[in-house]
């Protein structure tokens, strides 16, 4: 990419609009991601009880499903980020390729 074209990019409004809310939303995402990874390994560090206790009369413990959700949640939280980076952002590149083009 020349230069005037990269000074272009970044003198455009809505490119400097579109940076600031992928990295809000990249920020937010990733911060609610650690709160959920960390809280679960702090819970099996200071309450191995609770994960070790059994769900009903089954074999199952509580820190199975805890665990799956856990996966489960990243890959959701995931899914989120792309989806919406291929409706917003992707638009919003586009618009922004054709002023600055």
């Amino acid at each position: 990419m020349n230069e005037e074209l990269a000074a272009r990019l970044r003198a455009n409004p809505r490119y400097r609009n579109l940076v600031q809310r992928r990295s809000r939303l990249a920020w937010t995402l990733t911060a609610v991601m650690l709160v959920v990874y960390y809280g679960y390994v702090l819970l099996i560090a200071f309450d191995k009880e609770l994960l070790a206790t059994k769900m009903g009369a089954g074999v199952m413990t509580w820190g199975m499903p805890i665990g799956l959700f856990v996966i489960l949640f990243t890959v959701a939280i995931t899914g989120f980020y792309v989806r919406h980076a291929n409706g917003a952002y992707d638009e919003a590149t586009e618009q922004i390729k054709r002023e600055v083009a």
